[in-house]
């Protein structure tokens, strides 16, 4: 097994074709399409073939217990960088890695490893997140955009991903709690949130941020069911029942999305 492919190569190559892909359907479409496309299982999928692979299954398995819980950690990450997007771009940056360093250097610390009380966090996370966006601040969705796309453009979005998930993925290897940490570190979000708000403005990032929120649940689900399925059936078996768990989410949130504001 070439731990380059692995850890950097594939990992890069499957971010910056996601990102590409979540950024031209999220203009062609809207927001509400591409947020919730954007956050299928992608990355994650690689990151834990190769703990499983290196580690074996289970130690993957313990590593998924903390991934709901991060998953929280992501979304508050997204919160923060789509309300603070409206005054600066480098105070976005700043203030939403700021707190998305210290709850995650929480849950280090405090090791959870359970995956109940990782599944209540995220739960916690995303109503809080997604209600005040939806509710109280009225983040409004965004519907198609006229962009023009040049060959340099594509290039970029691609590079930018790319780079740092592959970084993510490659610091993956250190620690069952760590190793879940990273596998869902907010990279593709980070992307997004960066291309979106340079290309398009703060409202039109804002409305993918309140939609890869509520798009969110089909990675948890897909952490929770590699928790119980990895064990059961093993790497193949458990990832791919995992991900049909998780394109069923996905295809139930496609048909809620109407009810998004």
């Amino acid at each position: 097994m070439n731990p380059l492919l692995f850890q950097v190569i594939i990992p890069f190559v499957i971010s910056a074709v996601v990102i590409i892909l979540i950024t031209i359907i999220a203009e062609r479409y809207g927001t509400k399409t591409g947020g919730i496309l954007g956050t299928l299982p992608s990355t994650i999928i690689v990151a834990f073939i190769f703990i499983s692979l290196n580690k074996g299954v289970y130690f993957a398995s313990q590593s998924a217990a903390v991934v709901p819980a991060e998953m929280g950690v992501n979304l508050l990450f997204l919160f923060i960088f789509a309300l603070l997007s409206y005054r600066s771009m480098h105070l976005a940056i700043i203030a939403s890695l700021t707190v998305w360093t210290l709850l995650t250097s929480l849950l280090f610390v405090i090791s959870l490893e359970n995956i109940f009380v990782s599944i209540a966090v995220y739960t916690v996370a995303l109503v809080f997140t997604f209600m005040i966006l939806e509710r109280v601040k009225k983040t409004p969705s965004i519907g198609s955009v006229v962009v023009h796309y040049t060959p340099m453009k594509i290039i970029f979005r691609g590079l930018l991903a790319g780079t740092v998930i592959a970084i993510a993925v490659f610091l993956s290897n250190m620690g069952a709690v760590l190793c879940g940490i990273f596998s869902v570190f907010p990279a593709i979000f980070l992307s997004t949130m960066l291309i979106s708000l340079r290309e398009h403005g703060p409202n039109f990032a804002g409305g993918i941020a309140k939609s890869m929120i509520f798009g969110s649940q089909s990675v948890m689900i897909y952490a929770v069911a590699i928790y119980f399925f990895y064990p059961l059936y093993g790497v193949v078996l458990g990832s791919i029942f995992a991900f049909g768990i998780s394109i069923i989410v996905m295809i139930i949130l496609l048909g809620l999305r109407k009810k998004i504001k």
